[in-house]
């Protein structure tokens, strides 16, 4: 089998046999040109992995001929063969595309180290834009589905937003795709082939996310042992996103908003000012409002957040939404699963329409990779369905049992909603004895989601 195929110019007849017996003899398949004019219509016709190109040669030179061979095949590596006279060149040769630089006479041993060396280059580069397209295609507006208005509306945003500079600000509830959207905005701007970093913003105690944030120097606190570098300084003309901002400290919340004004921090326990080139994307499943409202969010840095909002309409607002996701959970999960899983059936499209979907689009695809997982035909029937999903004839023209009873003027939409999500999440916990890990699997939710909502809903341990 080939290790690659290898090109030669040079107009030397001896460098070319001697290169020709050394490459073929390692596993290459080996062309061989005199000159630049000789080899560049071959370009048009035979791709190669890597081209050794004589730097001086009669006519057009290496560095006439090196623009063109980029242009015709912008993947093949380029080496080039340079007397120690004209190092100068090669560098300058370099600066304009080659890879690396041999001088004659040459080393046998040197010069394959080179080749090894710039063709695992070339394969991870391949690896890394294959990776960048793939991110790119799952991220991209394709993959967050929707036909209703309010998608419409987010989906316009996302267009208008993405090549900005601006800072944006993602608001909806747990479960509605606020990395999904924070990540296309990333990928479908100038800065997709730089970082895109997640900072968890609650998962850790403040100090703890300071480090993380901005770094430290040795000596900065006991256990810093070392000089860190902060996740600001790793998304340097990317973007960093910030899921849950609202859990962010006080404190904390004062050197963020100095980045957002200066773009320059210091580390922990440093002096030396660090400059960024950072795009910060905020997610919050509160209304940050109300917070400043409490004192426990800066009005100063949520004005600075605020200057796109994009707010993600939950599930239960988007009904008309729920068949094309269905499809599309159903899709990835039936392949994953490696089974035959077609469409539900219409009953369980009328469940899944009345169902308040606590837990949004990701409770709907937990409950579809579980139904395919469980599904003993290519169509899924009620039969299929957790037990909480489960209903009784007749209850399609039942009314919401929510616990709380219509007054003179009706019924307030807001209020029945999280009634009924309490009272599911209650009866979720009475089902797994109070433990959240089983009610959040009866539900269909995340463990971490379902403690949020709790929190939310002021549910009191043992309360159910």
């Amino acid at each position: 089998m080939s290790k690659g195929s290898l090109h030669v110019i040079d107009d030397e007849p001896v460098i070319r046999d001697i290169l020709e017996q050394l490459l073929s003899g390692e596993g290459y398949d080996v062309e061989l040109s005199a000159s630049g004019e000789e080899a560049l219509p071959k370009f048009e016709t035979a791709p190669y992995d890597l081209v050794l190109l004589d730097l001086l040669m009669p006519g057009r030179n290496g560095l006439e001929i090196l623009p063109e061979i980029k242009r015709a095949a912008p993947q093949t590596v380029v080496i080039i063969i340079t007397a120690y006279a004209s190092v100068e060149s090669a560098i300058e040769a370099m600066k304009i595309g080659a890879y690396d630089y041999v001088q004659k006479p040459f080393k046998h041993e040197d010069l394959l180290l080179t080749i090894e060396r710039a063709l695992a280059h070339k394969t991870l580069q391949e690896e890394n834009d294959r990776l960048r397209e793939e991110l790119r295609r799952k991220f991209s507006f394709s993959n967050i589905l929707g036909r209703s208005k309010p998608m419409e509306r987010v989906f316009d945003l996302i267009r208008a937003a993405a090549p900005t500079r601006s800072t944006i600000l993602v608001q909806g509830e747990s479960g509605t795709g606020k990395e999904l959207v924070a990540r296309a905005i990333h990928t479908n701007s100038p800065r997709a082939g730089h970082p895109f970093i997640i900072v968890n913003s609650g998962a850790l105690p403040p100090d703890l996310l300071e480090s993380h944030l901005f770094g430290h120097v040795k000596g900065a606190f006991t256990g810093a042992v070392s000089e860190k570098q902060g996740l600001f300084e790793a998304a340097d003309k990317g973007t960093i996103f910030f899921d849950e901002i609202s859990t962010i400290g006080l404190e904390t919340q004062a050197k963020l908003l100095r980045v957002m004004q200066e773009r320059e921090f210091m580390r922990l326990g440093g002096t030396k000012t660090i400059r960024v080139d950072v795009r910060i994307i905020a997610a919050t499943n509160v209304e940050l409002e109300e917070m400043i409202q409490r004192q426990t969010f800066r009005k100063d840095l949520y004005y600075r957040l605020n200057v796109i909002k994009i707010v993600l309409p939950p599930l239960r607002e988007r009904p008309e939404d729920i068949p094309l996701l269905v499809k599309h959970f159903l899709d990835v999960f039936s392949r994953e699963n490696e089974k035959q899983v077609e469409t539900v059936s219409p009953e369980v499209f009328q469940i899944l329409d009345r169902h308040p979907w606590p837990g949004n689009v990701r409770e709907l695809e937990n409950l579809m990779e579980r139904t395919v997982v469980f599904a003993k035909s290519t169509v899924i029937t009620p039969a299929d369905l957790p037990e909480l999903f489960t209903v009784t004839p007749g209850a399609e023209s039942a009314p919401l049992e929510t616990g709380i009873e219509s007054g003179a003027d009706g019924l307030d939409f807001k209020e029945q909603t999280l009634a009924f999500q309490r009272r599911l999440i209650e009866t979720a916990l009475a089902k797994a004895n109070g433990v959240q890990k089983n009610a959040a699997a009866l539900l269909g939710l995340k463990p971490t989601t379902l403690n949020e909502m709790i929190k939310r809903l002021d549910i009191p341990a043992g309360g159910f």
